[in-house]
């Protein structure tokens, strides 16, 4: 069972960069998402089988597992094959596009990214909010 505080949808961001971390948490947390935030990949993973995330949000290149690890261990868990990969990353090669596509992935972004673009994204994912009034 999930563990977090809310009815809030959950939402992993794992990156490495602490910075990006502390602006998707900003910009996600103030509307109607609880945020969760891993370092590495296996803090990523783990974090994920505990919370059940409705989104992850990935880099590519992270301590321990990779993001592309990451997605392809999630995908194949059915407990957590329904959460939604974003891919976050300033790797722009399309061999890398293709291969975050390959292990699960839903969308990718290239960083750097808006944040206007990262919240309208999540929105359209999780659609609308239950709440009209916000």
């Amino acid at each position: 069972m999930p563990e977090h505080p809310t009815s809030k949808p959950v939402v992993l961001i794992a990156d490495d960069e602490f910075a990006l971390r502390r602006l998707v948490y900003v910009t996600l947390e103030s509307s109607r998402y609880h945020i969760v935030e891993a370092a590495s990949g296996d803090e990523a993973l783990r974090l994920a089988q505990q919370h059940q995330p409705a989104i992850a949000l990935l880099d590519i290149s992270m301590p321990g597992l990779s993001g592309i690890e990451v997605a392809q261990a999630i995908t194949a868990d059915p407990v957590l094959s329904g959460t939604k990969i974003i891919f976050l990353t300033g790797l722009a090669h399309p061999t890398v596009e293709r291969a975050a596509f390959d292990a699960g992935a839903n969308h990718f972004l290239r960083k750097p990214f808006s944040p206007l673009q990262l919240l309208d994204l999540v929105d359209q994912i999780m659609g609308p909010a239950d709440d009209p009034a916000g």
